[in-house]
């Protein structure tokens, strides 16, 4: 069954962490978490990272590991019952689950009940592409992304961050809003707008 908890920021909120314990099924203390940190150039040392090993703790979680796709070995996800994608650059986030062959692994378990969140650009992962983030961020894909095919695990494509107006600033004074009435248009798209409090729960 796929289990899917899209978020901008994580565990956020305390909506947001009593969210992703419904959908967990079985013993918090029994269950192996992932967090991977491919996105963020410091790793397993990121802050938000840390954080989330943090609120995992304190949701009685005992057994978690950091993963790096850019070095580790993907196949270590097949014995997790929880990942979590964090957040930082998504063309590299993007690069690194492909090239390391996690993508492939990603969708197989999503049928093994495995519960898959996804923070910024994690959530942009999971869904069919991640060409908004080119589209707002360009500068950002410093690898010279020529395919933005993401996991296709949601038809959803997020915009996170949607209330932080100071983080996508534009040289021509144009909102968040404007800018993705224009994308859509141009891409024949519907984007998703997920603030830094908001969450989506997708399950098939």
């Amino acid at each position: 069954m796929l289990k899917l908890l899209l978020t901008s920021n994580g565990f956020y909120t305390d909506a947001i962490k009593n969210q992703f314990l419904i959908l967990i099924d079985g013993e918090v203390n029994e269950m192996k978490v992932a967090i991977i940190t491919t996105a963020s150039p410091y790793k397993e040392n990121n802050r938000y990272a840390q954080k989330a090993k943090e609120d995992f703790r304190e949701m009685g979680f005992q057994n978690i590991d950091f993963i790096d796709l850019e070095f580790d070995n993907p196949e270590s996800l097949t014995q997790k019952d929880v990942i979590y994608i964090n957040g930082g650059n998504p063309f590299n986030l993007l690069f690194h689950t492909k090239q390391s062959g996690a993508d492939k692994i990603l969708r197989q378990l999503v049928s093994k009940n495995v519960v898959i969140v996804g923070v910024s650009a994690g959530a942009v992962l999971l869904g069919a592409n991640i060409k908004v983030v080119h589209s707002f961020t360009p500068q950002m894909d410093t690898l010279n992304t020529k395919d933005f095919s993401a996991l296709g695990l949601t038809d959803q494509l997020v915009f996170p961050h949607y209330d932080r107006e100071a983080l996508f600033k534009d040289s021509t004074s144009k909102t968040i809003e404007d800018r993705l009435k224009e994308f859509e248009t141009l891409e024949n798209c519907v984007i998703t707008r997920l603030k830094d409090d908001e969450y989506i729960t997708v399950e098939k």
